[in-house]
């Protein structure tokens, strides 16, 4: 209970924080609608076969698996800049939970992608997408999605411990991002890739996410899809909670 309470005070404390700074939103807010004009407008035609909407509806939800993955970078800066800046000092001075710092910063991240899975799907409704199913599948597709985000920024956490610098956490985290995102089902099929690439993007996570929340959205069989997402999700808890937890004990 008492890490429970420390940790929602601290993300509170992490809110209250970015409603003072809110240009820390742009990676979930103006990133994500400039990736859908940019794709859609740039890209759709061509990879489409000139069928800017069609991409459209392929594209969203890829989009939304790589905006989540962008967007895990901020809490690894943000852990490193404390550090930088003593506040783990005092935080360690206080009466509180060991690991309440970074379990309140995850929890508070929760805001952060319920506002970026919001604006994806209510941009892409502007320019023309449209869910394909119903209201539950919609809800456990964005569900999903923030509960994958939430796994994932766990890697983010424990480079934000190890990293010397708050500029060398993004470009570690920045290099492992873009391998996941560009090679699986986000952008275009795997089929259309070299055979060794295919088995990459089988097994990573961002596309059994991405394949997950397409057929939630769009139809299709979902079942494997979103148990190969939870299974991916407990492998990054299970891994990266207890290095991060580890690494900042060491840090502080």
């Amino acid at each position: 209970m008492k890490l429970a309470h420390h940790s929602l005070t601290l993300a509170w404390r992490s809110l209250v924080h970015t409603r003072r700074t809110p240009e820390e939103l742009i990676d979930v807010t103006l990133q994500p609608v400039l990736f859908l004009i940019i794709f859609t407008y740039i890209f759709g035609g061509a990879i489409a076969h000139g069928s800017q909407h069609d991409y459209l509806q392929f594209v969203l939800p890829g989009l939304l698996g790589q905006s989540i993955a962008l967007g895990s970078i901020a809490i690894g800066v943000n852990l490193s800049r404390d550090l930088e800046k003593g506040v783990f000092d005092r935080f360690r001075s206080l009466p509180i939970a060991r690991s309440a710092p970074l379990v309140g910063a995850v929890t508070a991240d929760i805001v952060r992608y319920a506002i970026l899975t919001a604006i994806m799907l209510g941009f892409g409704y502007v320019l023309g997408f449209r869910v394909q199913t119903g209201v539950l599948e919609t809800v456990a597709a964005l569900l999903l999605a923030v509960g994958f985000a939430l796994s994932f920024c766990w890697i983010s956490v424990w480079v934000g411990m190890k990293a010397r610098s708050s500029g060398a956490v993004q470009g570690i985290v920045m290099l492992l991002v873009f391998p996941l995102t560009f090679g699986s089902s986000t952008f275009v099929d795997p089929d259309t890739m070299p055979n060794w690439l295919q088995k990459f993007a089988e097994y990573n996570p961002i596309t059994q996410l991405v394949d997950a929340v397409r057929a939630l959205l769009l139809g299709g069989p979902a079942t494997e899809h979103v148990l190969y997402t939870f299974a991916a999700m407990a492998g990054l808890l299970v891994v990266f909670v207890p290095l991060a937890l580890r690494a900042y004990a060491r840090r502080v």
